[in-house]
């Protein structure tokens, strides 16, 4: 049962392609110096766009302080207290 046929000429399962397509060539067209300099000119604003920040710029996470965990406590104590009144 491995035998496989070859199929016939003329049955296909698809349907028929034109016989006489007139082939349409296009003439080929070359890239200038116009066209390189403008695909240059994007790649490097590409990369430009995409730099790593300056380290300077980036702003590290803090960590931890004592007084600023006191500022913060010390502001949600008088929040709370401020809410009192509302209940």
């Amino acid at each position: 049962m491995n035998t496989h046929l070859a199929p016939l000429p003329g049955l296909h399962t698809h349907p028929p392609q034109p016989e006489s397509a007139p082939e349409i060539r296009t003439p080929v067209r070359r890239v200038g110096p116009l066209d390189r300099a403008a695909m240059y000119l994007g790649v490097a604003l590409i990369r430009w766009s995409r730099r790593p920040a300056r380290a300077a710029a980036r702003r590290e996470r803090p960590g931890f302080n004592a007084e600023e965990l006191e500022r913060r406590r010390e502001t949600d104590h008088n929040l709370a207290l401020a809410m009192i009144p509302f209940r």
